[in-house]
């Protein structure tokens, strides 16, 4: 049970965090870590069955069910949402649990659609993502449905994504489990396209999709990752703070050897704007490091630069890198001016700049390139 000191104490880091006050936040850490261990959420196991339950809009009608990769998709078809609807959800399996939010786009009559998995930032939840993004009237116009995940405050005190926890960092263990239980589980339940289905994220939610991109490249076909960091290079509160001011230390291994080290072929989009204060930006290059297209063999295909400018506001420059055959596997934006928001955002939702490029039209331009070849259907 968390206490009320723990909240508040949590609540000020969090605080003073977004003010980019990280020493601040850090030394107010420093007496928090015996009550973190003893907030830690119950998580174990690698069984990838589960349960799931719908509530609908209006809280209405509410019916829970036994799923797994082999009984989902038969129940599913027969208990699809209403097109055009913003239905709320819950998934559970052996390591864990979490409410969700789905879009199911207007016009959608059972075809097999992509999906974009979004992982909200720190505070927020999938309301104020949905709307600070516009991403479900982007589904409506491009026909794709869009799963927003929830992280209550029972796993983090500011619902953030425990990317810097080694148990949320693993394939089949914590959060990434469950996330990609969550995924499979609505793409079989609404019989989606399993060979177009991405993610994306914002601050912790954006080092969670590169998470999810290194332990689950086989599920993802793209990733988008909005002011985040690298994936395992912190196992504490106090190192995440350590690495969101830039942290300079090696990137993560997990125990592998020198040259082994993290590397994801998952085709990979990062925005950053260079005036953050609560996320380095220095993090934007070392999540790039952490995906094989910034590295290429032979030095073919090599990467190119350019530059622009937003019709309302923000310029950016644009690193986009290549396959053997020309194709674009990784694309990094620089947001000149832009500090830790969503780029090209709606005022509507929380942090966001509607200053600079649309981050939500580019990640899906650069999604729809791209498809998990063993699943192409």
């Amino acid at each position: 049970m968390i206490g009320a000191t723990m909240n508040k104490r949590m609540e000020e880091v969090t605080r003073l965090t977004r003010a980019g006050k990280l020493h601040e936040a850090m030394a107010l850490l420093q007496g928090a870590n015996g009550e973190e261990a003893s907030a830690k959420p119950s998580q174990g196991g690698n069984i990838f069955e589960g349960t799931c339950e719908v509530v609908d809009e209006d809280g209405t009608a509410s019916k829970s069910r036994p799923t797994s990769k082999t009984s989902s998709s038969a129940f599913g078809r027969s208990w699809q949402a209403s097109a055009g609807a913003f239905t709320s959800g819950h998934f559970s399996n052996h390591v864990g649990s979490r409410d969700y939010k789905l879009y199911i786009p207007s016009g959608h009559k059972g075809q097999a659609l992509p999906l974009v998995v979004m992982l909200h930032g720190c505070t927020q939840n999938p309301d104020d993502f949905a709307a600070g993004t516009n991403m479900n009237q982007l589904a409506d116009a491009q026909q794709f449905c869009v799963l927003y995940p929830a992280q209550p405050v029972s796993a983090n005190h500011s619902k953030c994504w425990n990317w810097f926890k080694s148990e949320d960092q693993q394939r089949e263990g914590g959060e990434p489990s469950i996330l990609a239980g969550m995924a499979r589980h609505v793409t079989d339940t609404h019989g989606l396209d399993a060979s177009r289905v991405y993610v994306a994220g914002l601050s912790a939610g954006g080092a969670m999709a590169t998470t999810l991109a290194m332990t689950y490249p086989d599920l993802f076909a793209a990733v988008g990752v909005h002011s985040g960091l690298p994936h395992g290079v912190a196992k504490s509160l106090p190192d995440a703070l350590g690495a969101m001011q830039g942290g300079t230390g090696p990137l993560a291994n997990n125990g592998k050897k020198p040259g082994d080290e993290w590397v994801s072929k998952v085709p990979a989009i990062i925005f950053h704007g260079d005036r953050d204060t609560t996320v380095h930006p220095n993090n934007a290059d070392r999540v790039a490091a952490q995906y094989g297209a910034s590295r290429p063999a032979g030095g073919a295909n090599k990467p190119t630069v350019d530059q622009g400018k937003s019709a309302n506001g923000h310029a950016y420059t644009r690193t986009a890198h290549y396959d053997s055959a020309g194709k674009t596997r990784l694309e990094q934006w620089k947001i000149h001016g832009a500090g830790h928001a969503w780029s090209g955002g709606s005022a509507k939702g929380s942090y966001t700049d509607p200053k600079g490029p649309d981050a939500t039209q580019e990640m899906l331009r650069f999604f729809v390139q791209h498809q998990q070849p063993s699943l192409k259907q």
